[in-house]
């Protein structure tokens, strides 16, 4: 009887021990097809300066922080505004009363759940210190909490950029908690203090070492199929950590020998070995910088000749001034639209007079509109390569139209400083980065250098901010640029694509990032 108890037990014994690893199996099986789980590693070119988004504007501590801070809104791949904290919002007919209504269960990396209470201070902090905020802001009449989760924007008058301001996270408004947002100032909250509502949270910062995110665990996504930076999102890491790697070199060996992940800003020059290389995946920034050369039009013979200026626009060969100052064709466009193709407000409108190339018909054109010869001060700073070197272009092109061209070369520091004197120069060259909304390009600010502000110009703008209908503002949109292509306040010298590396282990990484990258839905 012994013998059949012992028998008894070791059978029991196997049974429980069979059912203990299944079980052990299942859960494992199950835990893989969520997430991957491990730690994904960011080789970044340093430390960002602070990680608060409200007061940041830092393109590095964005791609760090977006992980961990949400706004109300974001963008979907076609860069138009999606809610995030948002469920959904009414517009009023005179366009003065927003209403906003937020998701419930949205719990912050504290445990506490978000309320109107929470979006308020936010939106309050970064009205007054925001580094964005005030262009939203200086029509805000008062914002307030018309309920648990609703909140109410009273505009002293219809202000139709006002949801995509809401929705760029890098100096936007990220919602806090009440108790964070509201003791702070101008000043970047302190680390202990980045408390978001994103798929990570912030684990630790290390000088010199890393900044680690770690999975929340009751992280609240939004609804709907991941579309650019809205719909589903998934934290399957178990941490990202962001790691400075000064050296490109050594950023470039790291992700070819598995030590990092991802490696960010890698050189133009090396791009054509590197998307042959299996060993790493290029990654395009799907928001390109675009050069601009700016016109002036306060003093000089560019002062309101806007024939003259459709003479040197027709002289340009924008494609010959890419090929040389950037390379490879992957990273550059010759597109006459101010913002990239894809985008909601990509648009033709006047982009048959790009990049016409055309000596003899420009030749023409500024005899036609009294040009004589006069010198034509032309400002370029050597700090960045492809603007010299597609000044240099343009100069020769310029001279075979029969430019008198004053090439004149400078540094950074001094050309900013001479551009702000009008009597200093009649073309400067600069570039832009993306925005998302045309408002913020600069062409459209009245102040700035150029200082192009005619009735025309401010009856579009007008116009163009006093609707809330997308519809109508792409379609007023489209004819801002083409005045922009007709009175030439200043030329775009097309899209310039910057780019990173990734190993071919990480799964449903995006071709292209929409502005910073982004790993949620991202494992290996």
């Amino acid at each position: 009887m012994r013998n059949r108890h012992r028998e008894d037990d070791i059978e029991m014994t196997f049974s429980r021990l069979w059912k203990t690893c299944a079980a052990a199996v299942l859960a494992a099986s199950l835990t893989t097809s969520v997430w991957a789980g491990g730690t994904l590693r960011y080789a970044t070119i340093g430390e960002p300066p602070s990680l608060d988004q409200q007061v940041t504007t830092s393109d590095l501590a964005t791609t760090i922080a977006h992980h961990i801070f949400e706004g109300l809104y974001t963008f979907n791949a076609a860069n138009e505004p999606v809610p995030l904290l948002a469920s959904g919002d009414t517009v009023s007919d005179d366009g003065k009363t927003i209403t906003i209504k937020l998701r419930e269960n949205v719990k912050f990396h504290n445990g506490q759940a978000m309320t109107s209470a929470d979006v308020v201070a936010s939106l309050k902090r970064w009205g007054e210190h925001g580094s964005r905020g005030g262009l939203l802001f200086a029509n805000v009449a008062s914002v307030e909490a018309t309920g648990k989760y609703d909140v109410t924007l009273k505009l002293n008058a219809p202000f139709g950029p006002w949801k995509n301001l809401m929705g760029f996270i890098n100096g936007g408004p990220a919602i806090y908690p009440e108790a964070i947002a509201s003791a702070a100032g101008k000043e970047p909250i302190a680390p202990e203090n980045y408390i978001g509502t994103g798929p990570y949270k912030f684990g630790e910062w290390k000088a010199n070492r890393y900044v680690e995110l770690v999975r929340y665990e009751e992280y609240a996504s939004p609804d709907g199929t991941p579309d650019g930076y809205g719909g589903k999102r998934e934290a399957k890491f178990d941490k990202i950590q962001f790691i400075p790697v000064p050296d490109v070199g050594t950023r470039i060996s790291g992700v070819k020998a598995g030590d990092y992940d991802y490696a960010e800003s890698i050189p133009g020059d090396l791009f054509a070995d590197l998307d042959a290389d299996p060993s790493v995946r290029t990654v395009l920034n799907g928001g390109p910088i675009f050069g601009l050369i700016f016109m002036n039009s306060k003093n000089g013979p560019l002062k309101e000749n806007f024939a003259l200026r459709r003479a040197i626009q027709a002289a340009l060969d924008k494609t010959a001034a890419l090929r040389v100052s950037i390379g490879p064709d992957k990273l550059w466009r010759a597109n006459g639209s101010f913002l990239p193709e894809g985008n909601v407000w990509y648009t033709k409108s006047g982009t048959e007079n790009f990049s016409r190339g055309d000596a003899e018909a420009a030749k023409k054109m500024a005899a036609e509109a009294g040009y004589k010869g006069e010198p034509i001060k032309l400002m370029v700073s050597t700090n960045y390569a492809f603007h010299y070197d597609q000044a240099v272009v343009f100069t020769k092109q310029l001279a075979q139209a029969g430019f008198n061209i004053d090439l004149q070369v400078y540094d950074w520091a001094t050309l900013i400083q001479k551009r702000a004197q009008p009597d200093q120069w009649d073309l400067f060259v600069t570039h832009h980065g993306f925005i998302p909304d045309p408002i913020l390009l600069s062409v459209m600010n009245d102040n700035y250098p150029g200082w192009w502000a005619t009735p025309e110009k401010a009856d579009l703008k007008a116009k163009f901010t006093a609707t809330s209908d997308p519809a109508e503002r792409v379609k007023i949109w489209s004819d801002i640029q083409a005045l922009i292509y007709e009175q030439v306040p200043t030329m775009k010298t097309g899209d310039v694509y910057t780019y990173n590396i990734a190993s071919p282990k990480l799964k449903d990484l995006p071709a292209a990032t929409l502005v910073w990258p982004h790993f949620w839905n991202v494992d290996k």
